[in-house]
């Protein structure tokens, strides 16, 4: 019996047998993202293209800052990341007068459009799981890394004022997406990284702030998923948070590897697949071989194939061809 996108993610999220495992993968669109209706045609294409059993809307990480007075430009990143070229943070003081957005005007208001636009492109009952960013992730945007760990360090008081109002907005941007419809959304954390920050100052800065956000997600969205990057993230904290999938760093197989993640939390985890050695400089014979390997180690239950980073906009189109077929491999092995 085949299953529908969402039976197969619930079955999946629920430790279930399914008929295959879920499959997405997700990039940017570097140009395209500037304007809502040429980013929901990038967006339809690619999905029209791989029929994936998600679609992933990730707008370029300096878009949650542009209404805070931030200025962003394309310089040719290959993941198709946008680089802030003005921040507006320049002083500790300016922590405190972050004004209160209106999530209905401005870039904001972009995003809703987009998922607006969406629900009128996609047909059928796929999946839509809009990005957002942490606080903490939007603060080092605002302020770059160096300026913002001297403000936690010198001025902390400061600075969880402007945490506490880039959390308000977020909620407020929130609670305007529960208009359109939305499976979830994809909680981007890119500094629980013990590269950054002590897991204690990131109890402090980040994990009040991430929780105060996913434990006031709407019941009715049932595929959320807590995303963490960063070189050295602290999965034995970002791994308890509340959220039905978690998306887990290809890089982590030596203490925290897939099999360990599975046994320490509820709900599916998503992964599997390194986004450059495997997607951007592998072969579909690399891609296939390391899917087998990534559902062998979860015994075929609980993963949903795909990367917790966005696809180099340059990966070979045979490498996502090898990722779409590989699900048949966990097909055999169920």
């Amino acid at each position: 019996m085949v299953l529908s996108k969402r039976e197969r993610l619930e079955k999946t999220i629920a430790g279930e047998a399914t008929d295959r495992a879920p499959v997405a993968l997700w990039r940017h669109w570097p140009g395209d993202d500037q304007r809502p209706s040429d980013l929901v045609m990038s967006l339809q294409w690619f999905q029209q293209q791989w029929d994936f059993d998600f679609i992933h809307i990730a707008p370029s990480p300096s878009t949650t800052i542009l209404d805070y007075g931030a200025q962003d430009a394309w310089q040719g990143d290959l993941k198709g990341y946008r680089y802030v070229t003005q921040r507006p943070i320049t002083r500790s003081l300016d922590w405190t007068e972050l004004p209160i957005l209106d999530p209905q005007r401005g870039y904001l208001g972009q995003l809703l459009e987009v998922m607006r636009l969406m629900d009128e492109a996609i047909k059928g009952p796929v999946p839509l799981v809009m990005t957002i960013y942490s606080p903490l992730s939007q603060a080092v945007l605002l302020a770059g890394e160096t300026l913002l760990l001297k403000h936690l360090r010198q001025s902390p008081e400061r600075l969880k004022t402007g945490l506490n109002t880039l959390m308000s907005n977020t909620l407020r941007f929130l609670d305007a997406l529960q208009t359109s419809r939305v499976a979830g959304v994809c909680y981007m954390i890119t500094h629980a990284d013990l590269q950054f920050l002590s897991v204690t100052e990131y109890e402090t800065f980040g994990r009040v702030y991430d929780l105060q956000i996913l434990e006031t997600l709407p019941s009715q969205w049932w595929l959320n998923i807590v995303n963490v990057q960063g070189k050295f993230p602290m999965m034995e904290v970002i791994s308890s948070y509340p959220s039905q999938v978690l998306a887990w760093p290809a890089h982590l197989t030596d203490n925290f590897d897939l099999a360990s993640a599975k046994i320490a939390r509820q709900g599916a985890l998503y992964g599997g697949l390194d986004v450059e050695q495997d997607l951007h400089y592998g072969t579909p014979l690399k891609v296939r071989d390391q899917a087998r390997h990534a559902f062998e180690l979860v015994n075929n239950r609980r993963l949903i194939l795909g990367t917790n980073s966005p696809l180099f906009v340059t990966t070979p189109q045979a490498n996502i061809r090898a990722t779409r077929e590989a699900i048949d491999i966990s097909e055999k092995m169920g």
